[in-house]
């Protein structure tokens, strides 16, 4: 048992906390170090000599960290703004036709005199080196526009920096620094708007231009391609279109005028207003006088006498309806073109004056005692040539052509076809008619004073402008006969077959009725109103001249004696005697129902005009009448124009009669119309309303 135990402790496990159970062999150096093992303890090593700390480096302040981020910022500025620039010197514009002008075709209207007085599209002058260039002009463009032209590299810092202030004091751009090349690039190359973008581009341009041309080439190109107003580019066609002479011949004061216009060319322009651009080149004047460019004893002699504008059509405010009605003559002849063109026109400076006159002083005097504010106003020669043409009291507020478009009635003033039509079928001056009641199926027209004068001849019955003797007339020889004679005139549209056709309610223009009457006055013709003589190209072929329109007689001389002997009396005794000019004229007056429209046409041996009153909306006026407003008109301008003042008509002479033997036995046999009775064997059933169309009246005979 003892061994057993001895064995059994010999045997015995010793558990260490923490640590794994080991059997114990016995009593061994081994096991007695396990069961007193404790934790090591660390031997204490010989203390290191202790370092000597180096001194920290001497400290930089605030100027490291500033030089250190600048210098960055520096090097990514510069990379942004290689970036930026060259962003928009990719997008430049091309800029390798400079020379190149591209433009709206333009066309010249003239006179046959050489006379210009309007024109269209995009005009250039001659192309001015800089030594041509008169040293006036371009001493005024420098003192206004940029007077260190010569001083700069393209941009002038100093200018930009001055505007900028003061568009910040003012809130709003009321300054521009921008140099004479900086204007230059932008008015070739870019667009007006006000961006960033376009400014840098016009910077770029604007070192491109310096870069490759010099001061004197840059100057050049600006006054030869910048816009002078009134559709003019460059100081040759400015001059040429206020001055009527070549830049090469322009004086100090109008030199200044130009110089002033940059500014703002339509705004400044002297066709819209001559003194305002005549006190802006005074101010470019005293600009000359700080640049040293005048002493201010040449200033005062210069603003003493200040450019004028000797344009041609300085006197009229309405010669663009002219100038309209002839442009689209020209589109028909040669069609569209991208040419420059130079018409010839018949228009005359002195008759157009005129006209002008003639219809702005009735209107002025009697638009708002009558209620009237329109008129119109054509004249031409007896071949169809149109001398003068007023389409409207203002052009700059209406543009419609009152002449040309509008169709009005005429009213009495188309008794002239109706007796034409009459005379042409056997009628004549001495054949009497009876001024009485008329009944045709209910329609019962009546005279302007509701009253009636019995038998009359016919050239009383059309001194005195009567409704009943007309409607006679036309029942007489056919409503067809009437219709047709109107349409051989020249007059366009339809006119039905009804009773009231003798009295003029199918409207017309007041060209075409003018130009009927014509026909008159040449002998018998047959008229097309026509403006254009000559078109050609600028410096080039002629394309276009008028030749004779061969339009053949359509009346007889017998019936053109007649005409002139009924129409005569109409001015010397009947219902135009306020038109009488006191030489030979014959005319036609003319009022609509509730007078609505007013008329007066006539002619001297070598002149016809052709006058209309009334309202664009067709509202009735105070008793407005062809006796009154129309004929006093076209007295005033009969008298002043350079016309025939004979004493009386010539006779036109018969044609010698070529019909065979056969056609003149019909003729013989063939009846005369003359009679109420002739009358009375015509008639309709058609129903009208009631027309009254009154002239003013006077005692008979």
């Amino acid at each position: 048992m003892k061994k057993a135990s001895k064995r059994s402790a010999g045997n015995s496990s010793l558990t260490v906390p923490g640590r794994s159970t080991y059997p114990q062999r016995g009593k061994s150096k081994n096991a007695k170090l396990a069961t007193t093992r404790r934790k090591p303890v660390a031997r204490k090593k010989a203390a290191a000599p202790k370092r000597k700390r180096s001194a920290p480096p001497p400290s930089r302040g605030w100027a490291g960290p500033i030089l250190n981020w600048g210098g960055t910022f520096v090097v990514w500025g510069i990379l942004i703004l290689g970036l930026f620039l060259g962003y928009f010197a990719y997008t430049l514009p091309d800029i390798s036709g400079i020379g190149v002008i591209e433009k709206r075709p333009s066309m010249v209207l003239q006179t046959k005199n050489g006379d210009r007085f309007t024109t269209y599209g995009d005009l250039y002058g001659d192309m001015l080196p800089i030594e041509e260039i008169p040293s006036s002009m371009k001493e005024a463009v420098l003192a206004t526009e940029d007077s260190h032209f010569y001083d700069h590299f393209g941009v002038n810092p100093v200018s930009l920096t001055r505007a900028a202030w003061r568009n910040y004091q003012a809130g709003k751009v009321v300054q521009g620094g921008s140099t004479i090349t900086q204007q230059l690039a932008k008015n070739l190359f870019l667009t007006p708007e006000r961006t960033m973008g376009r400014k840098v581009r016009e910077l770029l341009l604007a070192f491109w231009l310096e870069t490759d041309y010099t001061k004197d080439e840059i100057l050049a190109l600006y006054l030869n391609r910048m816009y002078f107003g009134s559709g003019t580019y460059g100081i040759d066609a400015a001059s040429r279109k206020y001055f009527s002479k070549p830049a090469t011949q322009l004086t100090t004061a109008e030199s200044a005028m130009l110089a002033g216009l940059l500014k703002a060319p339509t705004y400044y322009a002297p066709t819209l207003s001559l003194e305002r651009a005549q006190n802006r080149a005074s101010v470019v004047v005293g600009r000359m006088v700080d640049e040293d460019f005048l002493t201010e004893s040449q200033a005062l002699a210069v603003l003493a006498k200040p450019a004028t504008l000797k344009n041609v059509s300085r006197d009229f405010r309405n010669v663009r309806y002219f100038a309209d009605w002839a442009v689209s003559e020209v589109q028909s002849y040669i069609g569209r073109t991208d040419k420059d063109l130079i018409v010839t026109t018949t228009l005359d400076l002195q008759m157009q004056r005129d006209a002008e006159m003639a219809l702005e002083n009735r209107l002025k005097a009697d638009s708002k005692l009558k209620d009237v504010e329109q008129g119109a106003f054509v004249a031409m020669h007896p071949n169809g040539a149109v001398k003068a043409m007023v389409g409207g009291r203002s052009y700059s507020k209406s543009v419609y052509n009152r002449a040309t478009i509008a169709r009005r009635q005429p009213g009495s003033v188309f008794k002239t076809i109706v007796y034409l039509a009459g005379f042409e079928n056997g009628l004549a001056p001495d054949d009497t008619f009876t001024d009485g009641p008329i009944n045709i199926d209910g329609w019962k027209p009546n005279n302007y004073t509701k009253k009636y004068n019995g038998d009359m001849s016919l050239r009383e019955a059309y001194a005195r402008s009567i409704n009943t003797v007309a409607v006679k007339v036309t029942e007489s020889i056919g409503r067809d006969k009437v219709a047709d004679m109107a349409s051989n005139l020249g007059l366009s549209g339809n006119f039905p077959l009804h009773p009231s056709i003798s009295l003029g309610t199918n409207e017309v223009s007041l060209l075409e009725m003018t130009a009927a009457h014509a026909i008159i006055a040449n002998g018998g013709t047959r008229v097309l109103p026509y403006a254009v003589l000559e078109i050609r190209e600028k410096g080039g072929d002629v394309l276009y001249t008028r030749q004779s329109s061969g339009q053949g007689r359509v009346i007889s001389a017998s019936t053109v004696n007649k005409m002139q002997d009924v129409m005569t009396a109409a001015i010397k005794w009947g219902t135009g005697k306020a038109a009488n000019p006191g030489f030979a004229a014959a005319g036609k007056t003319g009022t609509t129902q509730d007078y609505r429209d007013a008329w007066f046409i006539g002619f001297t041996p070598d002149l016809v005009a052709g006058v209309w009153f009334g309202n664009d909306n067709g509202s009735t006026t105070k008793r407005v009448n062809g006796s009154n407003l129309p004929a006093v008109a076209w007295k005033d301008f009969i008298q002043h124009s350079n016309t025939s003042q004979a004493i009386a008509f010539a006779k036109v002479e018969e044609e010698p009669d070529t019909s065979s033997l056969w056609q003149k036995i019909v003729n013989s046999f063939s009846k005369k119309p003359g009679s109420d009775a002739d009358f009375e064997t015509r008639t309709t059933a058609n129903r009208i309303n009631t027309y009254d169309y009154p002239d003013e009246r006077t005692n008979r005979p």
